[in-house]
């Protein structure tokens, strides 16, 4: 792995040091004014959590802070550095994490207590190519199959070389991950030689995506996903959505192959955005299913998370996740407000998981956000436990 690294950063210090690009004319004019001219940054996150999961209860009050330092461009080089610290506040840390090792104690919620570097990154720009070689943020396509799981204290981040290129309506995202790091603080981090590779155009009726994902994380699952997506919206008086998407999956560790589909349609009606659709982690003969290893799964299969195992191993083992959902949101006084309601299926039989309701109101004061989420999970099995979760949060940053 050591030989592919030392290959892909002589490739890149090839390519950007061709003297074939131009110079930018917003480029600082040395090193020392890149830093004169740079901008330190900063966010800050206190988040309440109470969970019940069956019979076992958690709470957590966490504050996350995020610190950190951008440069200035020199020639379109340009460096971000950015750590990342979060902290039990007022003894609110009845908690099981990961990291805790706590069984059947209290109920789960992933935020454990670290200090870490989120982001050290070398970036390049010009004429439509951006270059990144570091520890990264990296999110493809609404996060379904790559993200940043942000709703976590603890964001994950990849050290990576990432490649996007951008010319009208066609842009390419190539990346090299040789680290996943993930949201449970660096002992859970893992090396990697992962390949993802983006295509997209944007045409008259929407966003067509080809992708092709080799996920390699050391000591666990080797998978190939390739898929294709294409959704937008029309510009008439009432706006209707629609997206589709359809992946085939090649598991090689567990030696299966699935299939994923989702579908969504919806309409935007004098202010309200209303959705249904359905996404199906398909099952092959109930031997393993499709998984989403690096996305930001909070974000699908309900609010919950209590379907977060199925990333490798379902709560049905193996039989697939069908997630049919119905969806409607909208802003009053300025307050964003969505209710969501999901039923979930096995892919394999069809049999009863269960329905969850996720309800979110949230706003802005100034540089302050704040809002309240909850999520209650109504179990159909007793693979799964009924989950009931509250957030409430306050954010700003600088």
């Amino acid at each position: 792995m050591q030989h592919t690294k030392s290959k892909i950063a002589f490739a890149i210090v090839s390519i950007l040091s061709t003297g074939a690009v131009s110079v930018p004319s917003f480029a600082a004019e040395s090193f020392s004014d890149a830093f004169k001219q740079g901008k330190a940054f900063g966010d800050f996150r206190l988040r309440y959590e109470d969970a019940e999961t069956g019979d076992l209860d958690g709470s957590a009050l966490t504050l996350r802070t995020r610190l950190g330092f951008k440069t200035a461009s020199v020639s379109g080089f340009s460096g971000l550095i950015e750590f990342e610290d979060n902290r039990q506040v007022l003894g609110q840390d009845e908690y099981k994490t990961t990291l805790a090792g706590v069984v059947n104690e209290y109920a789960e919620i992933s935020d454990p207590e670290f200090t870490e570097l989120d982001q050290a990154y070398i970036a390049y720009a010009a004429n439509g190519l951006t270059a990144k070689l570091g520890r990264q943020v990296l999110t493809l396509d609404g996060h379904r199959h790559v993200g940043h799981v942000g709703w976590r204290q603890d964001r994950q981040t990849f050290d990576a070389l990432n490649l996007v290129y951008g010319a009208g309506d066609f842009s390419a995202n190539l990346a090299y991950v040789y680290k996943h790091n993930r949201i449970f603080g660096e002992t859970k981090d893992v090396e990697a030689d992962t390949v993802l590779v983006n295509l997209s155009y944007n045409t008259t009726l929407g966003k067509a995506v080809a992708y092709s994902y080799k996920i390699a994380p050391e000591a666990t699952q080797e998978m190939n996903t390739y898929g294709v997506s294409f959704g937008g919206k029309t510009a008439s008086d009432i706006p209707f959505l629609y997206s589709a998407e359809y992946a085939l999956q090649d598991n090689k560790t567990l030696n299966v192959d699935t299939h994923y589909i989702a579908i969504e349609a919806g309409a935007i009606v004098n202010g309200v955005t209303l959705k249904l659709g359905q996404e199906t982690l398909g099952s092959d003969n109930g031997q393993g299913h499709f998984a989403t290893p690096l996305a930001t799964l909070h974000k699908f299969n309900g609010f919950a998370d209590v379907f977060l195992g199925s990333t490798f191993n379902s709560p049905a083992n193996g039989m697939g996740l069908v997630d049919t959902y119905a969806s409607v949101s909208t802003k009053i006084s300025g307050i964003g407000l969505t209710a969501i309601y999901h039923d979930f299926k096995t892919d394999e039989g069809s049999a009863d998981l269960g329905n969850e309701l996720n309800l979110v109101a949230a706003t802005q004061f100034g540089a302050i956000k704040t809002g309240i989420k909850y999520a209650a999970f109504s179990s159909d099995t007793i693979a799964v436990a009924d989950t009931d979760r509250l957030w409430l949060w306050l954010q700003t940053g600088f």
